[in-house]
């Protein structure tokens, strides 16, 4: 079955398609095009037309660099051109006062990259829920912060989209009060800094953070720094109004240039950069009016106590970004030492902590390892700890599940559950992490599992507690397990 819905929004209609049953709207702006004067600015609401807007293709996404990906994953950073990039999508299966829960998707991408077009959300509508991804503000555009008074547009851009689906999502069919926030990767970061800003209150009802969990923000001190190379690599002044007056391109050539400017000084704490990882010099930003403390932080502290949250990562996270690049086997042994010292681990600890020598792991591995902890398994240990010891909902999981890519070396390595999630497994653009055969038995699970937890807030197994501390595991067979991991964890004892 195939149509042409048309649902009225505050600021106009939309005409949609019906395809087997869903309707979807792309392409729908939340915001007005960030350019000209509004280049550099927080975002503005997206201004009334009159007759009906065609909402039948994606719409344009961010400006970003081209990224080098391996061949078999070039697929990943699909783009449209155009200035009208501040709009998001929406899947539903019942339009009008229909009542069903929301889920909004931010995508992940390094801060600097991504965009909402890979993530089809039909089967989520199919399966009784609206879904809504949103595209925003990257890289400087995103989270520039030279010290006058504005900072983390990106983040501002998403608060935005939310109070968009606030005043918006009913005639689509979804519930305003029950709205679920989700993102993996940088996205899963926004959804720790939405928790955590005073201006997203009362906008979410739940969280889901895939492999992120708040624990990158620059110092208001580091994104000066990082903002004045821009400015001296553009040959402007370190001031917005200069910064938004470079053509888009070499603004672009100049983040990527200030990339490799930071590459030779690695600091986990403010850019990465360390072995194995790329630096992130856009992030978000410590800010009194909008983001008042490292998100974590806050967090722990009791920010975003009344949203019930889900948190996890995958069992070898940082094989993504060493396997499709042949770089595993060229770590040595300095390189791990060099990572442990950035990240602050006690010298000597790492080979036994993670038992190197009983399953025969090499520096490559390790350093894999290290980087799934750091970046993501220990922050988020140390938020479900924080929540459970407060007595507020959280539940917890990891992805386990290895894929066969690159002969088996790749693993449950970052980003490989979003697939299942989206119960997308015949989707061609995840094949080449996926294989040829991917378990759909998981992917029904996963999937689930998190429509589940928006909808009620259980994902289907007991919340996390210290200090049992209960895991689901998704593998081959899905299991629930204790999770104390003693070695390990008493390497990272006092990290984040």
């Amino acid at each position: 079955m195939t149509g042409h819905p048309v649902v009225t929004t505050r600021t106009g209609r939309v005409r949609g398609r019906t395809v087997n049953g869903v309707h979807v709207f792309k392409g729908v702006p939340y915001a007005e095009p960030p350019v000209n004067a509004l280049a550099f600015q927080p975002p503005e609401p997206a201004a009334p037309w009159a007759g009906e807007r065609d909402a039948g293709a994606f719409g344009p996404t961010a400006p970003q660099p081209v990224f080098p990906q391996p061949a078999d994953l070039d697929g990943f950073f699909p783009t449209v051109a155009g200035d009208d990039y501040l709009n998001l999508n929406v899947w539903t299966a019942e339009l009008g006062r229909a009542g069903r829960p929301v889920m909004v998707w931010i995508h992940g991408g390094g801060f600097d990259g991504g965009s909402s077009i890979p993530y089809d959300g039909g089967r989520f509508a199919r399966d009784g829920v609206v879904l809504v991804s949103v595209n925003h503000r990257l890289g400087a555009e995103g989270f520039l912060a030279p010290g006058d008074g504005i900072a983390n547009l990106a983040l501002l851009d998403q608060i935005a989209a939310l109070r968009w689906v606030h005043h918006n999502i009913t005639a689509f069919g979804g519930d305003p009060d029950n709205v679920t926030v989700f993102g993996e990767s940088s996205g899963a970061m926004c959804v720790g800094a939405l928790l955590a800003m005073p201006a997203a209150r009362g906008l979410i009802r739940r969280a889901i953070l895939q492999s992120g969990a708040g624990n990158l923000a620059q110092t208001p001190e580091t994104a000066r720094h990082v903002g004045g190379l821009l400015a001296a690599r553009l040959g402007v002044a370190f001031t917005r109004e200069a910064i938004a007056t470079v053509p888009r391109q070499r603004l672009l050539d100049a983040q990527v240039a200030v990339m490799a400017d930071l590459a030779p000084h690695p600091d986990p704490w403010r850019w990465g950069g360390e072995p194995g990882c790329r630096v992130t010099a856009w992030q978000p930003v410590i800010d009194e009016a909008t983001l008042p403390g490292r998100p974590l932080d806050l967090l722990r502290s009791g920010a975003g106590a009344d949203v019930d949250i889900l948190v996890g990562t995958n069992s070898e996270e940082g094989r993504l970004s060493l396997v499709p690049f042949g770089a595993l086997d060229t770590v040595t042994e300095a390189d791990l030492a060099t990572a442990a010292r950035l990240y602050g681990l006690p010298p000597g600890r790492v080979h036994a902590a993670y038992g190197a020598a009983d399953l025969g792991l090499g520096p490559g591995d390790l350093l894999a390892l290290l980087q799934r902890d750091w970046w993501y398994r220990v922050p988020a240990y140390r938020l479900a700890e924080a929540r459970a010891a407060a007595g507020h909902a959280v539940h917890v999981y990891e992805f386990a599940w290895r894929s066969p890519r690159f002969g088996g070396l790749l693993g449950a390595c970052h980003f490989l559950e979003v697939p299942f999630v989206f119960d997308l497994l015949d989707d061609p653009r995840f094949r080449p992490l996926l294989g040829a055969e991917p378990p759909q038995r998981l992917a029904d699970t996963v999937h689930a599992a998190w429509i589940a937890f928006a909808a009620g807030g259980d994902p289907g197994w007991p919340r996390y507690e210290v200090p049992r501390r209960p895991v689901l595991r998704f593998d081959d067979v899905v299991a629930l397990v204790d999770d104390p991991r003693p070695a390990e964890r008493a390497l990272w004892e006092g990290v984040y």
